[in-house]
């Protein structure tokens, strides 16, 4: 979430992403067995974000992206890619809900967990009413 956000406040240069998120790893996670996952995640997100962000204006039609905070939006992209796009063994679809509201709660504003909960939600019970 860290590498998101700082890629997203920088703008979102197509070639940084992976600088950062590598960067990170090395100053944040030291011990970290492998970093394979964190890798997938942000290559995913970055991949995905148009219609991410897509999903998340239809989800959240009074938010658009751009006016939503930071720190929440990358939240919402993260859980979003792994409700989407992820295999849903490795994550569980209550189980990317659940990480997601947590980064919230410990990253975001007031109602952030709320809104997150929301939006992540919404786009869970629709998937569910396609299957």
């Amino acid at each position: 979430m860290q590498s998101l956000y700082e890629w997203d406040f920088f703008g979102k240069k197509k070639d940084s992403l992976k600088k950062i998120v590598e960067r990170n790893i090395k100053e944040l996670g030291p011990g970290l067995e492998s970093s394979d996952f964190v890798l997938k995640l942000m290559e995913g997100v970055k991949k995905h974000i148009s219609q991410i962000d897509k999903i998340i204006e239809k989800a959240a039609p009074e938010w658009p992206v751009e006016q939503i905070t930071i720190i929440d939006r990358n939240i919402l992209r993260l859980g979003l890619y792994e409700l989407l796009y992820s295999d849903k063994e490795e994550v569980p679809p209550k189980v990317a809900i659940n990480e997601a509201i947590e980064l919230a709660k410990s990253f975001g504003g007031e109602s952030s967990s709320r809104f997150i909960n929301g939006v992540l939600g919404t786009v869970y019970k629709e998937l569910n009413s396609k299957s």
